[in-house]
């Protein structure tokens, strides 16, 4: 009797400690993001430790601590090598427990990241990469991609500078998988409208001399030489290239991917004139100076925000409401992408537009052009709008993707 009793007690123990487990697991509302980017190098300025702020901002303005929600931001710095990247992400997630992973500029890393947590299971918000790839070939069920990428700096910048005469073309390449995708595109474009590819030449990352690139640039005759690559990288580029006299001979500058950041660090007198292609710029409307003016009150060195600190934001913000329809968080990266897109997506920064089943959102592109210096007239006016491109022609059409997804 005895004997049964107390097989009964421990059964009924048992199954009071599952339940009591189970609903804990149900109601676990605690997340944790890193934010993965360079916060050091040449990539720092338009990511960096002020990515950090823009998630903090999302994770405040999402209102779920109020909720009763824990939510964690941590960050670390990749070093532009994707064996670090991919070694931060994993301790992150296997010893961290580390929810999502963030921002993560350069390609090379965040194909890399992609590829780990798909065998995680958890979730890369990528805001920082700009490999088409990233929602093309190499897509997952557990990626989604917010800001931009190459298609759409490809289909801005280069169909607008070839359909403006520049129709031969000379690149300027970073060599690792973003330089190589943003050039493949911009070929692909510029054949398309009619132009044609004279040569072009790779180039280190981070490298501080592109003099003996620029004098293949310059020997070319081309009309457009394009320069495929970021940052710092960019902003060197450009200015050796006043050095050489390359726009004075008559040649033009494509700055396939800048920034504002990059505009800033070059001055207007340098920068003038400069065509290209974000899909967000602080002094768009009333939504985006407010937001961008709390962004600089609490970043270092209180600079304006960049298009892809703009991303973070929002892709955090849509990754924390995703969560709240859940109701907790089921640590099961595919069910919470899943949720992100099947919510419509709105928040200040870009509007409203729907997360594709490949990933990538649909939000419209802006073709820029940097002011003048007597046209700027107050802090951080750089900009001057030429087009507005659709959501639509900003993204590659579904039916052209090459995203395993879709074959389902």
């Amino acid at each position: 009797m005895r004997t049964t009793f107390a097989r009964r007690t421990a059964a009924l123990l048992a199954c009071a400690a599952v339940t009591l487990a189970t609903s804990a697991f149900a109601q676990d509302k605690t997340v944790k993001i890193g934010v993965l980017n360079d916060m050091s190098s040449l990539y720092a300025d338009i990511g960096g430790p002020n990515s950090v702020v823009a998630v903090k901002m999302a994770v405040e303005d999402s209102g779920l601590t109020k909720k009763g929600w824990k939510i964690d931001v941590v960050s670390g710095d990749h070093q532009n090598k994707p064996d670090v990247g991919v070694n931060i992400a994993r301790g992150w997630i296997d010893n961290d427990k580390v929810d999502a992973i963030a921002d993560t500029p350069n390609s090379g890393v965040a194909l890399a990241v992609s590829n780990l947590v798909k065998e995680k299971n958890a979730v890369l918000l990528n805001s920082g990469a700009a490999s088409a790839d990233l929602t093309g070939k190499a897509c997952t069920p557990n990626t989604v991609s917010f800001t931009y990428d190459t298609y759409m700096l490809a289909n801005g910048t280069g169909k607008a500078l070839t359909k403006a005469g520049g129709d031969s073309w000379f690149f300027l390449t970073a060599d690792y998988a973003f330089g190589a995708a943003l050039e493949r595109d911009t070929i692909a474009v510029v054949t398309t409208n009619g132009g044609k590819v004279l040569g072009g030449v790779k180039h280190p990352i981070n490298t501080s001399d592109f003099s003996s690139f620029l004098l293949q640039a310059q020997a070319s005759k081309a009309k457009v030489v394009g320069l495929a690559n970021a940052g710092g990288d960019t902003t060197n580029a450009i200015k050796q290239a006043a050095e050489f006299g390359i726009v004075a001979g008559g040649q033009k500058l494509a700055a396939l991917l800048l920034f504002i950041n990059d505009v800033h660090s070059l001055g207007l007198k340098t920068a003038q004139g400069l065509t290209f292609t974000e899909s967000f710029y602080w002094d768009m409307n009333d939504a985006t100076r407010a937001w961008s003016k709390r962004f600089s009150a609490l970043a270092s060195k209180n600079p304006m925000p960049s298009m892809t600190q703009a991303g973070n934001y929002a892709m955090a913000l849509h990754y924390l409401k995703a969560m709240e329809a859940l109701g907790s968080n089921p640590h099961d990266g595919a069910k919470v992408v899943a949720k992100m897109k099947e919510l419509p997506t709105d928040d200040p920064l870009f509007g409203k537009g729907p997360l594709r089943a490949d990933g990538r959102r649909l939000i419209p592109a802006y073709l820029f052009e940097v002011k003048k210096p007597e046209e700027s007239k107050y802090p951080w006016d750089y900009y001057k709008l030429v087009a507005t491109i659709s959501p639509e022609d900003a993204a590659k059409p579904l039916e052209a993707s090459d995203c395993p997804l879709l074959k389902k």
